[in-house]
Parts: structure tokens; C-alpha cells; sequence
């Protein structure tokens, strides 16, 4: 497996990444605008970065159906924030996730260290901005659908094996587009241009995606198909399952972990790390 290197960090196999989520956002699913303003998300990074994330990923759209929010009312959303979180983190590895190449420059010139594209590609000029300003780029695999869609009985032959090569694709495009290839991850995408089969089956058979040696970023946190999983559980009680979910997901060797409470996630990789250790 290859090493991940991000804003001078490195993290090798075995070694965990948390990144948490700050939605700037009126409507997001889980927080439901909790951390829109201004003020409430720099507290929301605060926290985040005390209960052990490194990495945090800022985001100004809801990955739903919802308000249209365009590229200026995006960039409104989560530019100054970045510069915000970079002057008061210096260390800390920042995320955007967008779409959309014209937030991604943006985006990357006040202080972004990595460009989050949850919909698979769906603007290529996207990974030629992260090759210019030498920013990692998330490859993820969103079922080929417009962003913010939900697909009507979206079907599959092998929905991992359209994973991994869609992925793995995006990736290998966006090397040769000039991104540094160890600033790479591929995201499998639970519940983008999916349903909740699709989302366990990628659950059960990740270290097919690990053993490409592309670094694996999953973000299952308080997800769709955890609740329907465990008998169409709400929003507010599928923190279990989120953490079950994380704990598979670590020992296939996935390395990044998008999540909404970082401390948790941190608790529990630490236990993965300990139970996987020979003699533990």
C-alpha cells in the first residue's frame, strides 16, 4: 500500500486519518444548520481538532436535493471559512468537498489541502485545479449521476467491481492530469448513486478496494443505509452503527474516515489498532 501525504503529513498503512465534517450549510441531514454560521463552525473545526481529527472537511452544499446553491453562493460559504480555519490551524489538514473546478480554485488559494469530489468527475477541470495548486483530490465513484440527485433503481452486475474501476480510473486520470499520485484517495461513496445493498455490499468487500494500493477514504457517518440496516433507524440513534462500520472498514484497510464526532472515531480506531496488533 502506498503512503498518503497531505499539507507535509504522512500517513502510512495501518495509520488512520480522521476527518471531521463541518457543513456551512442551512440544511444539512445531520446537523440540520447547526454549524451555518460563521461563528458556530470555527467553534464546530475547535472541537473537531480537540477530539483528535486531522483533517477537516468544510463543506457550503448540501449532497442532497434541496435549495440550488450556485458556484458564488458556495464560494461565499466556505472560502473565508478556509482562511479563517488556516490562520487559526496551521497544521491541520483542510478539505472542501465540491464538485465544482471554480470552487476548487478558489478554494485552494485560501488554504485548502485537499478537494473532496463526492460526485466522480463530473467536472474534470476539477482535478486540473488540484494539479495546479499541488492539492490532494478525493477520487469517489457517485454512480455517474448529476450531484445532488438521487437515482430511481440505480442497478449494478457488480457494484464493487464498478467501484474499484470507476475509481481507480478518476485516479489514474487525475495523475496524469499532473496531481501528486500519493495525494490520491478513492472513496467508494456509501449512498451516492446507491441504495442500501449496493452501500453493505461495498461495506463487506472493501479490501477489494484497498488492494489497489490507492489510499481509502470512507465516509459511512450517520449514513442512509446504516439506518435502514439496523431496521430504519433515525438520524440521531445510528451512532453505533456508524462506529461498527468505521471498525470493518479499518481492519480491510481503509485509511481516512469521514465523520460527524471526531473523539469517537478516534476512540474506536485506536481499539481497532490495538485488537489487529499480533499478541494483542
Amino acid at each position: 500500500m502506498s503512503i498518503l501525504r497531505l499539507r507535509g503529513r504522512e500517513f502510512g498503512p495501518g495509520e488512520y486519518a480522521v476527518m471531521a465534517v463541518v457543513n456551512r450549510t442551512p440544511d444539512s441531514f445531520f446537523d440540520r444548520g447547526r454549524t451555518y454560521g460563521f461563528g458556530a463552525a470555527l467553534e464546530a473545526v475547535a472541537q473537531a481538532v480537540e477530539g483528535g481529527a486531522d483533517i477537516v472537511d468544510i463543506g457550503g452544499v448540501k449532497a442532497g436535493p434541496g435549495e440550488t446553491v450556485d458556484a458564488h453562493e458556495e464560494i461565499r460559504r466556505v472560502a473565508d471559512l478556509v482562511s479563517a480555519v488556516r490562520e487559526r490551524h496551521p497544521e491541520l489538514i483542510i478539505s472542501v468537498d465540491t464538485w465544482r473546478a471554480e470552487v476548487g480554485d478558489v478554494v485552494a488559494k485560501a488554504g485548502a489541502d485537499l478537494l473532496n469530489d463526492t460526485w466522480g468527475g463530473v467536472d474534470p477541470g476539477l482535478a486540473e485545479v488540484a494539479a495546479r495548486h499541488g492539492v490532494g483530490l478525493v477520487c469517489a465513484h457517485a454512480g455517474r449521476v448529476e450531484p445532488r440527485t438521487r437515482p430511481h433503481r440505480i442497478a449494478y452486475a457488480d457494484v464493487v467491481a464498478d467501484v474499484v474501476s470507476y475509481t481507480v480510473e478518476l485516479a489514474e486520470r487525475a495523475v496524469a492530469a499532473g496531481v501528486a499520485r500519493e495525494s490520491i484517495l478513492i472513496d467508494p461513496a456509501h449512498d451516492f448513486g446507491k441504495n442500501t445493498f449496493h452501500s453493505l455490499e461495498v461495506s463487506r468487500r472493501l479490501d477489494e478496494m484497498t488492494a489497489t494500493g490507492w489510499p481509502v477514504l470512507v465516509a459511512v457517518s450517520n449514513k442512509d443505509f446504516v439506518g435502514e440496516a439496523l431496521g430504519g433507524l433515525p438520524v440521531e440513534e445510528r451512532h453505533a452503527g456508524t462506529i461498527a462500520t468505521l471498525a470493518v472498514s479499518a481492519l480491510q484497510g481503509a485509511r481516512v474516515f469521514r465523520v460527524h464526532d471526531a473523539a469517537s472515531a478516534r476512540t474506536a480506531l485506536a481499539e481497532v489498532t490495538r485488537l489487529a496488533r499480533p499478541g494483542a
